[in-house]
């Protein structure tokens, strides 16, 4: 148990400095390629931070039988909420404000829909490998998509001024250690649930998913400090939306036709609040142009509120 502690401060510690470097090399890629910075953020830093949700979901799928499927369900449902609240919130209260780039409502929206249809597929029906195989047309559809509207996806093309690979190599890098130390906290963090009695749907929705959104949030706070908005809602939306048919899709390929756990709440409360959270953060895009401190704690508010309501209800069997 103290090993495990120890393990997940130096995982904490390492993703701090592994996402600084990763957010700085993404923005400097952003320049080099003359894109939009939002679509930078979903594309090399969203699915980037996604990466530890697909290591673990589809670990915990193939290795230990419905219950590692339903530490999987609870990965994503709960990494979904948490971007979407804590990690966007936690920055807001901090720095006081963040804007929200021009035409980004557009990919809020964009986001959303990903989310909805994985929610519906989790929700309704047998679980089987076609459902698995249609995510993953979804998800390179997705792909084609943002990378065909660029530009018109919103965001601002940022001002090249860095030369040589340099901005390359900071960004692997980066993402290779981000992964490395998620996995590292997921791992610790898992270890220590399994002390505690908890079942596999909470401790996905709540430690797992608490770890593996940590890389979102170490990059999100170091774009807030870059004033680098585009990033921000890149990376959540970009995250969301590739945790949802990527992850996803995993789930179900290796999953198959073994039905889903039922007794944790995921497919209920927590399909029902991802998707509210998903729609509902279009809300602060239509009351100005800047996501303030007053909507940051209402997110907080929410986030605290399910996992107060699954520890109450669906912590332990």
């Amino acid at each position: 148990m103290v090993i495990d502690l120890l393990l997940l401060v130096l995982g904490l510690a390492g993703l701090a400095v592994a996402a600084d470097r990763f957010v700085l090399g993404a923005a400097e890629v952003a320049a080099r390629m003359r894109v939009s910075t939002i679509v930078t953020g979903a594309l090399i830093v969203g699915f980037g931070t996604s990466a530890p949700e697909l290591v673990v979901s589809s670990l915990a799928t193939l290795t230990e039988g419905a219950e590692g499927t339903s530490l999987a369900m609870g990965n994503i449902i709960g990494s979904n909420v948490a971007n979407l609240t804590l990690v966007l919130a936690i920055p807001v209260l901090v720095v006081g404000g963040i804007g929200l780039p021009d035409r980004s409502k557009r990919q809020v929206a964009f986001s959303a829909i990903g989310v909805t249809i994985f929610a519906v597929l989790s929700r309704f029906g047998e679980p089987s490998t076609w459902k698995g195989i249609g995510l993953a047309v979804l998800a390179v559809a997705a792909l084609v998509v943002i990378v065909g509207l660029r530009d018109h996806f919103g965001g601002t093309p940022p001002a090249d001024t860095t030369e040589g690979a340099g901005p390359w190599i900071l960004t692997v890098f980066g993402l290779v250690g981000t992964v490395v130390f998620a996995w590292l906290v997921v791992e610790s963090a898992t270890a220590i649930a399994d002390h505690m009695g908890w079942t596999g749907g909470f401790v996905g929705f709540a430690l797992v998913a608490l770890g593996t959104s940590l890389p979102e949030l170490s990059t999100v706070m170091a774009a807030a400090r870059r004033a680098e908005t585009g990033l921000i809602m890149g990376n959540l939306l970009g995250s969301n939306l590739f945790n949802s048919l990527t992850v996803g899709s995993a789930v179900f390929l290796f999953n198959g036709s073994r039905s889903f756990e039922q007794s944790d709440g995921l497919l209920g409360w927590g399909l029902l609040t991802m998707v509210a959270v998903s729609w509902g953060i279009i809300i602060p895009f239509g009351t100005g142009s800047r996501i303030v401190r007053y909507e940051a704690v209402v997110l907080l508010a929410v986030y605290i509120g399910l996992l107060v309501f699954m520890a109450t209800n669906f912590a332990t069997v």
